[in-house]
């Protein structure tokens, strides 16, 4: 160029200097760099001041040697890396690029011409958006290679070098395919292949020239980069896609040009200010500034070479308006360097008027490319006018209610519209033609009409500002111009909007195809498979739908006025929108997980272009419908017809033997395209139906679209089945079915035009009807020609065939043996169960399979049936035979119900649901198999059982076959757990087969061998299957999923705004508070169990994070309700911040499974749990925060529910007579204390009602009052029930019951308060709160009641009666409540605790008879437990979910009577005891049968729960005495892990002379030693039982006592566990690994258990035994230490206790505090110390409520008796 020529005589060559010898940042490198010598040109010269020297200019050819250059920056080195990649991926493009795509024949009928001139469309438009992209690239590599090194930015030079390679390697493989399908006969495809690797040389050479080490000259660079351009467009001409403006880019050329030569000017001036130049400094600043703007003008034209092929790419436009900024940068920097450099005026003036002249050469450059961006040439003549009229409308659309600004843009309209008519009334006076003139006036006329009225609208609108009608006035009058201008400007606004969407769509497809490029790239350095496998799936499906939209712009391009192409285009259009969405979505999700800086900036860029691309298509696509109107109706009718016409031309195709099938295109994937189409196709007619009826024109539009759409893809399966099969029969009945579609699906669409113009017309309707019924016969039909079809129908017909064998009336006489007929069936059955299977296999098959399996099934089936009739003529009754026959029929409809789900699944095998209905239909012929041979061989025990277990075994083997398909919805820690605890139930099965047909059948001896190694093999394949699991329970690889779960629960916290709130803050308050504190127990339990036992820790890691996963999404909705908004976003960030600790606990979690020995990694998960615990106790007070009186209440309901099962434990230790008074103390020393307590009580139950009504600080200080007054009244009353004394235990326990109730009505009243705080007066929660305080009164009244009478011998029994039948009535309310039980139990239960109202009634009665207080009391202590048992399992057995709802009905409603009818009884009682008359007592009888006929309608009830699966189980009596023995040895083991801990050299007392650890061990052993002693005790107590016959020996006779025995291996294994758990805790303890009040729990625990087992070991025991004797002073053997007896083990627990407690004190009175000083340091120690100090009540409260459940589970199998008085 003149610049460049310029330039390199007037400057000395910077081409080098500007390489490396700039001053720019400091850089690390060798400092012994060689030097490069030149000699000068003519040896020394004489320098002259003011006069430039003459240059000095050595050149040197070839690269500069590489030790001479500087040492590569990392991120040269990172560029050298992505530039070797590209180089790769050329080179192999180059390669593929010498052969093109090798296709299947293809045909010549109408489809395949079609699919060829498509896929030609799609490829052009996917080579020229490559070739976009290609070039853009270069143009960026040339902008951003232009400057200083130092400043490069090289991520972006290395992210458009990813862009041009990884085009390029797309680009050639639409190459080869396009040249494939390009006519060979003028060799455009070899011709095309050679401009493809024209333009793959050109960027080889180019990714050479700008590699940092290269050492080229820039112009190496630009000269490359101009070779891509010219390859460009030569490949760009050669499939016809080249820009159509070729004097666009010839005048583009010249301006660039125009540009370099005002540029060559202004460098020639900045010479001569140069050389008068004085300063040294300033004078070489004029130079680089010149030499500068040379560069960047050259590369300004070389940038126009690239891109001129492509301009109307607008990221190429976007590329050479950058390398004009360079431009124009670089002239005022030259200009400024002039200016500072000389004070010559005439030079400066010189100077900028060249710049003047660059400025506006640039200026007209940057200008048409400006007018090429906006689109091109103008729409008609009055695209100026209706460009006005439209966008001043729109402004009159949208400024409705400003008055004023409407009228001031009617004014603008008014202007526009006047110019518009002028212009055409010009127009009709020079036209020559009258017709055309003629036209012209009466448009122009039309649109001056419709301006007068909106003119006058206008004037009335400024009249009346305010008035909203004359508003609307204008708008309409705005609309009609509108219209008027559209008509009268011939289409102009309609013809540009179309066009508008024209270019978005084009560019929204080159956005996707460049984005899916760069995915591709991206795939290699993406680390994140989940991330990548998305955007992969995101890919695919916008691939699947830029075919449709490149069609829809080629269609609307070429045929411009035709509605139907508009419409396509419209609607693909709006199809690309979702797809196109989540591409960008999914592809900026994958940018953080891509390492490649260079791929990973690409695809970001790509991203936001596709962002930006179908923001425009969404405005463009919406704005074109609104234009096109409704025309859905006609285009889709057009579409149907069309494709009539495909399908005929297919069938002639068909008949010649020309049909081939496309592409791609198999027999299989046709077939199931086809059966899944016919359902869409079935749909959308429905819908078109539908909306025809009712006259919805827009909805039967969408209808009818989506109807030809799925008829689209219908004709094309349909055409592909044809294509591909074999049977040329079945190819042409398929297509005629087909075409038969189409030529209804026409009518149909018709039909429904015409409804819409008379929606309620009758015979419209039935028309209507009548072609829909044909159409969906025609549809059928079509689908019935499918391979393997027509099979399943033959199948299905001769089953129907063979099944008329049953309807005779009398069937022969069998001429054949029972065992013969029996053997036959046998065979049969095994077959046709089999054919079952195989059908059910075959529908995942080929077709053909499907048709084989279902001719088998059939045969079988015939062979079944007859061996079916041949067993029912060997019935002995009529009755026999029609059961048998009844079977078969039922066989029968389930044969057939299975080949039709078979047939359904293989036609669509995605249909929901339709794998399990293929699997229920196969189960069901299974199980009706089974029950005719179970009728048919009641008379060989075990062959049927055997024979069914095989038919069983047969069907669920398939499940093996397909390991991938989901069968229940259980995790996988769930699945391990089943597999574990089914394998070894089937290996005891196995062993116990093995060992039974040994017995059962000693003659057939030859068996035994072969049994016995079946036995042994199944032993060691179920082995097998055990260690895989053990081994697969600890992989880490579990842990992942669990991370990836909870990290997804966070993620959720974050998503958008919350669904609408169901409940309010304290509802999900309360749960959040229950998931928070389930995850610290958990994360306590894993502390422990890293020590003790690792390998449980991924059992407890699952439930962390289901816990957590119930947690997030509760705790976005408890953030979405708190106010003020800063509690919400607390609450978010800590449970956010929960989650991390958690995820953190698990992954420790999984390393430790790995590596259980790894120290370091058990202090690692224990400090990660003590984090969690320290998360969750923020948590807590998040929510705290949120509602501080809901949150009191929450710790006051906890409190009491630990305070309830304290009194339960009490009861029992009562009820086994252990209860003593510490001191000589008598009742009355407590009455007082306890009197005034319930009256303090009482108080507070008024301010706690009063507290929801009022502040939240009131209600927390009312629920916190409330639950320290009940923690003291239950004390003082068990004080005062102790001091009673063990000899009367019946009394001790009314008055422990009577706190029980208060204590039970006050957690009521709390959890109202709590429901009812802040809610209005008329709110139904306010009256559930005055019910519970109604409750509450009265209990405490009962209590006072019980504590004045609990000394008078004469009334107590009355007392404690009323008492009882108080309780009955509150948990009978509860009973009849809708709520809905936590949990459920069996019908067994049920049963069980019948026993114990039978029992009670009893007692009643005989209390009614002998009015003996006494008797009272038993009777009302036994009667309140027994109803409540009865109640409860009642309740949780009629609603677990196998039970049907009338069954529920049944035993909701018996449980009511048998309590109302006990209720009777007890107030009858209680009538007797006040007027103690024979007439009175005579009517007892009656009140107990009416309890005995509801008791015995409940069991018939619960028998009725049990369904036909019911099987006894086994009397428990006979293995007591194993489970007690076994206990004993439990905790005999447990004891010797103690010993192991510390070796001890003499037996020890835990006294306080000892360590606390040693206090901890020697405590923790006594307690060991006791209780297995206690245990085997126990274990001969039950042997001697047995042996008296008090209890039975064998099952027959011990239905009785098998409850008694029951309820002591609970208690014996409750012991058991107890002592375990408290070792395993002292251990702990003593490592440091638990708290100390884990360890006092523990020993709580095995006290409460202990009584328990005391109690369960007098129930039927002789008290003068001698083991019983022995039980008595095992059990008080260490009390004689301590003065009290029967607390031996009670004591020995107290003890560890105490020890504990006193270490915990002693270690809280040691710690130093430190107290600050300062204000602010001084409130911020008191607000960590109250922190704390809530934390630990807290952690207090979740204990008392673990506590709470873990004995309500345990307790619920203690049977009646023992609570039974011995007396």
């Amino acid at each position: 160029t003149p610049s460049s020529a310029c330039f390199s005589s007037s400057f000395p060559s910077a081409a080098n200097s500007q390489q490396f010898n700039r001053t720019g940042k400091v850089e690390h490198g060798s400092v012994a760099l060689p030097a490069v010598m030149r000699s000068g040109s003519s040896g020394p010269e004489t320098f002259n001041i003011g006069s430039m020297p003459s240059p000095q200019q050595q050149v040197m050819i070839g690269q500069m040697h590489r030790g001479h250059m500087p040492p590569l920056t990392s991120a040269q080195q990172a560029l050298m890396g992505t530039i070797n990649t590209s180089m790769h991926a050329v080179q192999q493009a180059q390669s593929d690029l010498n052969e093109v795509d090798n296709l299947p024949p293809l045909g010549q009928d109408m489809a395949s011409r079609v699919w060829v001139q498509n896929k030609v469309d799609e490829s052009k438009h996917e080579i020229h958006s490559q070739v976009d992209a290609i070039t853009a690239g270069t143009a960026s590599v040339v902008n951003l290679t232009a400057g200083d090194p130092v400043d490069t930015d090289y991520t972006a030079v290395g992210c458009a070098i990813t862009t041009i390679s990884s085009n390029l390697t797309e680009m050639s493989k639409g190459v080869k395919l396009l040249a494939a399908l390009m006519d060979d006969e003028v060799g455009s495809g070899e011709d095309l292949l050679k401009a493809a690797r024209t333009l793959a040389g050109a960027v080889s050479d180019l990714l050479k020239a700008v590699q940092p080490t290269s050492g080229e000259p820039r112009q190496t660079v630009l000269t490359a980069a101009g070779s891509i351009g010219q390859a460009s467009g030569e490949l760009l001409r050669q499939i016809g896609e080249n820009e159509t403006d070729e004097r666009f880019q010839d005048v583009l050329m010249s301006l660039a040009k125009a540009v370099a030569n005002a540029a060559a000017m202004l460098v020639l001036k900045a010479k001569n200010v140069a050389q008068v130049a004085e300063d040294t400094v300033l004078q070489n600043r004029v130079i680089a500034a010149a030499t500068q703007c040379a560069l960047s003008t050259s590369q300004l034209v070389a940038c126009a070479k690239v891109v001129s092929p492509t301009i109307s790419s607008p990221v190429c436009q976007e590329q050479l308006i950058e390398a004009g900024k360079l431009v124009d940068r670089s002239v005022e920097n030259c200009v400024r360097a002039c200016q500072a450099a000389t004070d010559d005026s005439e030079l400066l003036k010189q100077v900028s008027a060249a710049a003047s002249v660059v400025s506006q050469a640039l200026n007209d450059l940057l200008q048409h490319v400006r007018q090429f961006a906006s689109r091109g040439e103008p729409i008609g003549r009055y695209d100026q006018a209706t460009d006005t009229i439209m966008c001043v409308t729109e402004s009159i659309f949208s400024s409705m209610g400003d008055a004023g600004e409407m009228v001031r843009q009617a004014r603008v309209l008014a202007q526009a519209t006047s110019d518009l008519v002028n212009a055409m009334r010009s127009d009709a006076e020079a036209e020559i033609d009258m017709d055309n003139s003629k036209k012209l006036l009466a448009a122009a006329k039309l649109l001056a009409d419709s301006t007068a009225r909106m003119v006058e609208a206008a004037k009335g609108a400024a009249a009346n500002p305010d008035n909203e009608d004359q508003q609307q006035r204008l708008r309409e009058a705005a609309e009609g111009l509108r219209v008027a201008t559209n008509a009268a400007a011939q289409n102009a606004i309609k013809k540009k909007i179309v066009n508008r969407l024209e270019f978005a769509a084009k560019q929204a497809a080159a956005a996707a195809t460049q984005t899916i490029a760069a995915s591709q790239n991206a795939a290699v350095s993406n680390k994140n498979t989940v991330a990548h496998q998305q955007l992969v799936q995101s890919c695919k499906n916008v691939a699947d739908h830029i075919p449709q939209l490149v069609q829809g712009v080629r269609g609307s391009q070429a045929q411009a006025e035709d509605l139907s192409a508009q419409l396509a285009l419209i609607n693909s259009s709006q199809n690309f929108l979702q797809p196109g969405s989540k591409m960008v979505a999914s592809a900026k999700a994958a940018v953080p997980t891509v390492s490649d800086q260079a791929a990973a900036m690409q695809l970001s860029q790509c991203a936001k272009n596709l962002a930006t691309s179908l923001a425009e298509l969404r405005t463009a696509s919406q704005k074109a419908h609104e234009a096109c109107g409704p025309m859905e109706i006609d285009s889709a009718l057009n579409t149907v017809q069309t494709l009539r016409n495909e399908l005929q031309d297919a069938k002639m195709a068909a008949v010649d033997g020309q049909l081939k099938p496309l592409p791609g295109e198999t027999l299989e994937k046709c077939a199931q395209d086809l059966g899944s189409t016919s359902k869409a196709v079935g749909s959308s007619m429905a819908q078109l139906l539908t909306c025809a009826a009712q006259g919805n024109e827009h909805y039967t539009g969408v209808a009818a679209r989506e109807t030809a759409q799925a008829l689209k893809t219908l004709a094309q399966a349909a055409r592909g089945v044809s294509a591909s099969t074999t049977d040329p029969v079945a190819a042409h009945a398929m297509l005629d079915s087909a075409r038969d579609v189409m030529e209804g699906s026409a009518m149909l669409i018709q039909e429904a035009k015409q409804a819409l113009v008379a929606p309620g017309d009758a015979e419209s309707q039935q028309r209507l009807a009548q072609v829909a019924k044909a159409v969906s016969h025609s549809l059928n039909n079509c689908v019935n020609c499918l391979p393997g079809q027509k099979d399943v129908d033959v199948a299905l017909k001769s089953i129907g065939e063979s099944s008329k064998k049953l309807l005779v009336d009398s069937l022969p006489p069998s001429s054949k043996s029972f065992q013969e007929a029996q053997s036959e069936l046998n065979q049969a059955a095994a077959d046709l169960n089999q054919s079952a299977g195989e059908v059910v296999h075959a529908t995942r098959g080929q077709s053909g399979e499907l048709a084989a399996a279902s001719g088998k099934f059939s045969d079988d089936f015939d062979e079944f049936l007859d061996a079916g009739i041949e067993m029912a003529g060997q019935a002995q009754t009529k009755e026999d035979q029609i059961q048998v026959i009844g079977n078969l029929k039922n066989i029968s409809m389930a044969s057939s119900k299975l080949l039709l789900a078979a047939k359904s699944l293989s036609v669509d095998p995605g249909a929901p649901n339709a794998k399990n209905l293929l699997a229920a239909a196969a189960r069901a012929v299974t199980e009706s198999i089974n029950q005719l041979i179970t009728l048919c061989t009641q008379q060989a025990p075990g062959q049927k059982e055997c024979d069914n277990a095989l038919r069983e075994l047969e069907t669920v083997k398939g499940m093996l076959d397909n390991p991938n398909e989901p069968v229940s919805d259980l995790s996988y820690f769930d699945c391990i757990e089943g597999v574990m605890e089914n394998s070894k139930v089937l290996g005891e099965s196995m062993a116990g087969i093995s060992q039974n047909a040994k017995t059962g059948d000693l003659l057939a001896s030859h068996t035994h061998d072969a049994i016995t190694e079946a036995a042994q093999l199944m032993k060691e394949a179920v082995d097998d299957i055990m260690v895989t699991l053990n081994e697969a329970a600890s992989e880490v690889g579990m842990v992942g999923g669990m991370v990836d779960s909870i990290a997804e629960a966070m993620s959720k916290l974050d998503e958008g705004t919350p669904p609408d709130p169901k409940g309010t803050f304290v509802d999900y308050q309360t749960t959040v508070v229950k998931y928070s504190k389930a995850i610290a127990v958990t994360a306590q339990e894993m502390m422990t169990k890293s020590v003790t036992n690792p390998e449980e820790l991924g059992g407890l890691a699952s439930q962390m994070t289901n816990d957590y996963g119930h947690l997030a999404l509760q705790g976005r909705m408890a953030a979405a309700t708190a106010e003020p908004e800063e509690i919400g976003f607390q609450i978010r960030t800590r449970v956010q911040d929960l989650g991390h600790g958690c995820i953190f606990l698990v992954q420790k979690a999984g390393a430790l499974q790995i590596c259980p020995m790894d120290s370091y990694t058990k202090r690692e998960l224990i400090e990660c749990a003590r984090a969690v615990t320290e998360k969750v106790s923020l948590v807590l007070s998040a929510l705290q925060a949120g509602n501080k009186g809901t949150q009191a209440c929450i710790t006051a309901a906890s409190a009491v529910s630990g305070i309830i099962a304290d009194l339960d434990t009490t009861i029992m230790f009562a009820t086994a007579g252990t209860l003593n008074a510490e001191n000589n103390e008598s009742f009355a020393d407590h009455r007082e204390n306890i009197l005034k307590t319930a009256k303090a009580l009482v108080e507070d139950t008024k301010l706690l009602v009063s507290g929801a009504a009022s502040s939240q600080d009131k209600l927390a200080q009312a629920a916190q009052s409330s639950a320290t007054t009940i923690t003291q009244l239950a004390e003082v009353v068990k004080l005062g029930a102790a001091s009673l004394g063990s000899d009367d235990p019946e009394t001790q326990v009314v008055l422990i019951n009577a706190i029980k109730d208060v204590a039970k009505a006050l957690s009521d009243l709390i959890g109202a308060t709590k429901g009812a705080a802040s809610k209005p007066a008329d709110d139904p929660s306010m009256y559930q709160l005055k019910g519970a305080a109604k409750v509450m009164v009265t209990n405490v009244t009962s209590l006072l009641k019980t504590v004045k009478a609990v000394e008078d011998e004469a009334t107590r029994g009355t007392r404690a009666l009323e008492a009882t039948i108080e309780c009955i009535k509150q948990e009978l309310t509860v009973f009849q409540s809708k709520e809905i039980p936590e949990k459920t139990s069996s019908p067994e239960e049920s049963i069980r605790m019948t026993k114990g109202i039978t029992m009670a009634t009893a007692k009643a009665v005989a209390a009614g008879n002998s009015c003996r207080q006494e008797d009272v009391i038993a009777t009302a202590n036994l009667s309140r437990k027994a109803v409540a048992d009865m109640l409860t399992a009642c309740k949780q057995a009629s609603y677990h979910p196998d039970v049907s709802e009338d069954v529920r009905a049944r035993a909701l409603r018996f449980g009511t009577e048998c309590t109302l009818g006990y209720l009777e009884l007890l107030e009858h009682v209680l009538l007797i005891l006040q007027k103690p008359t024979p007439e009175l007592k005579h009517p007892l009888s009656a009140f107990s049968k009416r309890v005995a006929g509801a008791v015995t309608e409940l069991i018939q009830t619960a028998e009725a729960m049990k369904g036909t699966e019911w099987v006894d189980p086994e009397d428990p009596t006979v293995i007591a005495e194993t489970e007690l023995l076994g206990a004993a040895a439990s905790i005999e083991a447990a004891a010797k892990k103690l010993e192991q801990l510390k070796p001890r050299a003499k037996p020890k007392q835990a006294d306080e002379s000892l360590d606390f650890e040693e206090q901890i061990l020697e405590a923790a052993k006594s307690i060991a030693a006791a209780t297995s002693a206690l245990v085997k005790s126990a274990s001969a107590a039950q042997r001697e039982l047995v042996a008296q016959g008090k209890v039975g020996a064998i099952p027959a006779n011990a239905v009785d006592d098998g409850q008694w025995s029951q309820g002591l291996i609970s208690a014996a294994r409750m012991v058991a566990a107890a002592t375990s758990n408290l070792c395993e805790a002292a251990n702990a303890s003593v490592q440091g690994h638990a708290s100390e009040e884990k360890l006092i729990s523990s020993a709580k625990q095995v006290a409460a258990s202990t009584a328990q087992l005391l109690v369960a070991c007098k129930v039927k025991a002789d008290q003068d035994s001698e083991a019983m004797r022995r039980l008595q002073v095992t059990a008080k053997g260490k009390a004689l230490i301590h003065g009290a007896a029967g607390n031996a083990v009670k004591r020995a627990s107290d003890n560890l206790v105490r020890a504990a407690q006193k270490a915990a004190f002693r270690k809280a009175d040691d710690d130093d505090v430190v107290v600050k000083t300062k204000f602010v340091g001084g409130i911020a120690q008191i607000i960590a110390a109250q922190e704390e100090m809530l934390k630990k009540e807290r952690e207090l409260e979740e204990a008392r409520k673990k506590l709470a459940q873990i004995r309500q589970q345990q307790y619920k199998f203690l049977p009646t008796e023992l609570r039974e008085d011995e007396g």
